[in-house]
């Protein structure tokens, strides 16, 4: 892992929404695009630098508490509390699809970085994996006890990792829907889950304080971070050499070679509640 020193930041606030500001992503392909989800039930689109949306996509009647780009910027998904998901086609700016079959509010989405498939996680406990062209869950896959927090695809797309209410980090393998491995190092809810962008290396974050780093190859927990402070969302930066936390009221830098917290970045709006990075952008909200 290579060498990382403290460094000063430059951030750019803007007002995003009417109401409560939930989640964010940046887009994969040019990093220069941003979409982000409210409480007001709006779905927001941005040109890093501006200050002003582009485009504000309508149709959830619920606040909305998931966003992301497919890897082409396409797409964008949104999920929200009353367990929808909706699909708009960008270059149309038209909703294209809404998945319904969760029961309860959508907590994460993901898109797979090959193909047209999604996955979600939900308060009903289940995990979906979606094809956006058609209209129902091709799979469906149960094993959470209590809501699934996090849901992210590995970067080959073949393996799913979730993290939920129930403390556990699970890795399944989407070609034939079961459980590779669980993960239950974790003494309070897992709230984010992250693959490393090249190694095989799996973080996680939790409300006990801690980030887990795991070998993807043995299986085991490699490394830990103990008092980065209550975890709620985490983000390896592009080039995999650090990997940024947000907690309560600061962004955390950490490293697991050897572990160690590099440094701790005030947030003076009180809470850190979703973060994403793309080429050299970082966005927080």
């Amino acid at each position: 892992m290579a060498s990382i020193t403290k460094r000063s930041w430059k951030f750019q606030d803007f007002m995003a929404h009417n109401a409560n500001v939930n989640c964010l992503a940046l887009g994969h392909k040019s990093g220069r695009v941003m979409v982000t989800g409210g409480d007001d039930k709006k779905v927001n689109l941005w040109a890093i630098g501006k200050q002003s949306c582009f485009m504000s996509l309508s149709g959830h009647t619920t606040p909305v508490d998931c966003v992301q780009f497919n890897q082409l910027e396409e797409l964008v998904c949104a999920g929200s509390r009353a367990g929808a998901l909706k699909v708009w086609d960008l270059e149309a700016a038209k909703l294209v699809r809404t998945l319904n079959g969760h029961k309860y509010a959508i907590k994460c989405i993901d898109f797979n970085p090959y193909g047209d498939c999604l996955v979600s996680g939900s308060a009903d406990s289940s995990i979906k994996v979606w094809d956006t062209r058609k209209k129902g869950a091709i799979y469906t896959y149960n094993g959470h006890k209590g809501t699934v927090n996090s849901v992210k695809f590995s970067p080959d797309g073949q393996w799913i990792a979730t993290g939920g209410e129930d403390s556990v980090v699970k890795i399944w393998d989407v070609r034939v829907g079961r459980v590779l491995k669980e993960f239950q190092d974790h003494g309070n809810p897992v709230t984010c889950v992250e693959f490393h962008p090249h190694e095989f290396l799996l973080a996680s974050g939790s409300m006990d304080r801690s980030v887990h780093f795991f070998d993807l190859e043995n299986f085991n927990l490699v490394s830990s971070e103990a008092e980065v402070g209550a975890v709620r969302c985490l983000c390896f930066n592009p080039d995999g050499e650090c990997l940024f936390a947000g907690t309560r009221d600061y962004l955390k830098i950490v490293g697991w070679e050897p572990n160690r917290l590099y440094d701790s970045v005030p947030m003076h709006w009180g809470r850190v509640s979703d973060i994403s990075t793309a080429s050299n952008q970082l966005g927080i909200i």
